[in-house]
């Protein structure tokens, strides 16, 4: 028989996260409150639920993928009311430590173990299976999800007690929010100075100066196609927050990763909330005119 495994949140990484788990071999229940979620679910194979508590119904490993705070106590809530004991939690959202400590303490309470699991990958990465796992908490159950962490991604590390995945999740976005800011600059000086932006993306790609974000978002870049998000500017603005908070409570310098911040302000309010983050590069190519 196929191994049942739960999702809420269907949304860019966690539809990416089914249809893995689905090529895999999962039998995979879903739930997501936007319809229009549940139907592509449905169209890669997927099982729909009619909410989260039947999720927590029909599986004893479940993947959270959430946009906020508020929607991680409205599922740790639904699925504290189904008390499946011994179910595991894979929390996988970019969400401040209280929070998760907060649900994790709530569900415990139910015999229900959440780990903290953010992944380390864009939406284009997760539909590829190119995401990495920041796996904390406990470690006997942190063993018992490798087979489900397989199935959606291509490395997990255990980096001990709950809340590290979190921390890591955090200097791992940092970086991406330098590196994504770095590689438009460098798009916009190549387009400016005359050279062809795709082909100085696949040059700069295989030089000493490359990153993942020029190699994934500088096409975008040098196309000026943003449309189609693997993280879209307005939830990035959340993560970017989180970030910023850690940042000042630990009162650890971070000025390159300060200075990215009125970048991705000005795509806000230039209208590119709904669009993927390489955006940045429009808002410095106006600023280059």
């Amino acid at each position: 028989m196929k191994m049942q495994v739960g999702i809420i949140g269907l949304g860019i990484m966690g539809s990416a996260m089914s249809a893995n788990l689905l090529r895999a071999g999962f039998e995979v229940v879903g739930y997501d409150p936007v319809a229009a979620c549940r139907r592509r679910h449905r169209k890669s194979g997927g099982v729909v639920a009619c909410d989260a508590q039947e999720v927590a119904r029909s599986a004893g490993i479940v993947i959270t993928s959430l946009p906020s705070a508020a929607a991680l106590r409205l599922v740790s809530d639904q699925i504290f009311r189904e008390k499946r004991k011994n179910q595991l939690i894979i929390e996988t959202s970019t969400l401040p430590i209280p929070v998760k400590q907060a649900a994790r303490k709530r569900l415990a309470a139910a015999g229900i173990t959440l780990l903290d699991c953010p992944l380390s990958g864009t939406g284009a990465q997760a539909r590829t299976k190119d995401l990495v796992v920041y796996a904390s908490g406990s470690r006997a159950a942190y063993k018992e999800i490798i087979p489900v962490l397989k199935g959606f991604s291509r490395g997990h590390h255990f980096l001990g007690a709950f809340g590290n995945g979190s921390k890591m999740k955090f200097a791992a976005n940092l970086l991406v929010a330098i590196h994504n800011v770095s590689a438009a600059e460098a798009v916009v000086l190549a387009r400016k100075s005359g050279l062809n932006p795709s082909l100085a993306v696949k040059v700069l790609g295989d030089g000493a100066g490359s990153s993942r974000m020029l190699q994934l978002r500088g096409p975008m870049m040098a196309r000026r196609a943003y449309n189609d998000a693997t993280m879209k500017v307005e939830i990035w603005q959340k993560d970017m927050k989180i970030i910023g908070d850690f940042v000042r409570q630990l009162g650890s310098p971070a000025p390159l990763f300060s200075a990215t911040k009125a970048i991705y302000d000005a795509a806000i309010a230039q209208g590119f909330g709904k669009a993927d983050t390489a955006a940045v590069c429009a808002v410095l190519e106006r600023r280059a005119r």
